[in-house]
């Protein structure tokens, strides 16, 4: 929940209470495929941890309605293509995760052979006519990018610029080690809510003294409802610095407020001083990176009214194999942040079932709100706002 897009001489705060977005942008499935159409099969959306996914090993996975393969050959290079044979279009492979035996990616139906880049190598058991060139039967290409150790594709003909996806720049974690962190700990919880519900609680915390009190008692700005300072409505520019920061004493997101190891020795002073520096990614995934460990979640919309939330601790390796090391420690106090939000979301999507709710009304503190309504429409054609490629910076509480 960084703050560095608000200026520190003027208030983010809105000016007025526009409307949210319509009740059915929530629960159509027709809006839901909409939506799956321009935005999740447009964007880079996370699909893993590159240290996962060991060589010579293929990964099925599941994107926008697009079933899909990950793999990684030999020599370390990720590439990913449609799970679809261009034989008659047989699935390749049916299992999530498969160790390839060979250079090969193998249709188990008739056999036919493609390498690990993609190019068809073997038709067995039939005759080759003179209208048939193999170069034009290559598997369907996925673009792939690696940034800090996470792995993207996107399904667009002409991805955006990754450059444009960090909220804060591709540089915003340059500071942590993220490329060497390994994965200790993993926690998916599937929400019934609509994904943008998810990201709508994520851009505000009105909700925090209500929903959070362990986080507004750790993060005291929290308690006042607003993610910084600057947000309050007689906050002026002679009142200090904006951004949140931790209670005196404390250095991390964990249940006794003390770093779980080593911390990271490149941080900035401004870094370590806020104890927690957001990083989103829309509309795939946030990072919160802190002293001594990183947490990355993601979220993948499964139907109108249901989203798959998934949250992956990443710690260095010396401090997992520490004597003494307390997982729990670490783990419990976001995913309790994350239960009392998920619970929260599902709770707003409960009430959308009123059939005189049309739209809400937003106020000046859910500026971030807005801002995300804003890009979503933006991105469907008729979506009231025309066409843009303007991204805002969200940050949230979770």
């Amino acid at each position: 929940m960084n703050d560095a897009h608000h200026s520190q001489s003027s208030s983010p705060l809105l000016d007025h209470c526009p409307p949210s977005l319509p009740v059915e942008d929530y629960r159509d499935p027709a809006w839901h495929a909409a939506e799956e159409r321009a935005i999740w099969r447009r964007h880079w959306i996370y699909v893993g941890r590159e240290n996962a996914l060991p060589p010579m090993t293929m990964r099925r996975i599941s994107l926008a309605g697009q079933n899909l393969l990950l793999l990684r050959d030999g020599e370390g290079t990720v590439s990913a293509f449609h799970n679809t044979c261009r034989h008659r279009g047989a699935e390749l492979c049916s299992v999530d995760e498969k160790k390839l035996r060979s250079r090969l990616i193998v249709c188990p139906y008739h056999q036919w052979s493609y390498s690990l880049t993609g190019d068809l190598v073997r038709t067995p058991f039939v005759s080759i006519p003179d209208d048939f060139r193999k170069e034009e039967h290559g598997l369907y290409h996925v673009p792939v990018q690696a940034w800090n150790g996470f792995l993207f594709v996107s399904l667009a003909d002409a991805p955006p610029d990754f450059r444009d996806a960090p909220d804060l720049g591709d540089a915003a974690l340059d500071n942590w080690p993220m490329a060497d962190l390994v994965t200790g700990h993993v926690w998916v919880k599937e929400l019934q809510c609509n994904w943008k519900i998810f990201w709508e609680n994520y851009n505000e915390c009105l909700h925090c003294p209500g929903i959070h009190p362990e986080l507004s008692e750790r993060v005291p700005v929290y308690a006042r409802g607003y993610m910084a300072a600057n947000e309050a409505p007689d906050w002026a520019p002679d009142t200090g610095q904006t951004l949140p920061a931790l209670k005196a004493g404390a250095r991390s997101w964990t249940v006794n407020g003390l770093a779980c190891g080593p911390e990271f020795p490149d941080l900035s002073r401004a870094e370590r001083e806020a104890g927690q520096t957001f990083v989103t990614l829309l509309p795939t995934m946030f990072i919160v990176a802190h002293v001594d460990y990183v947490r990355a979640v993601s979220l993948r919309p499964l139907g109108p009214e249901r989203t798959e939330l998934r949250a992956e601790w990443l710690f260095p390796a010396e401090t997992l194999a520490a004597p003494g090391f307390d997982l729990a420690n670490v783990v419990d106090f976001a995913t309790l942040v994350m239960a009392q939000d998920g619970a929260a979301c599902e709770m707003n999507q409960r009430g959308l079932q009123c059939d005189r709710f049309r739209q809400g009304t937003l106020m000046p503190q859910e500026f971030d709100v807005f801002r995300f309504q804003q890009w979503v429409r933006r991105q469907l054609p008729g979506g009231g706002m025309g066409q843009g490629s303007w991204v805002p910076v969200t940050h949230g509480d979770s």
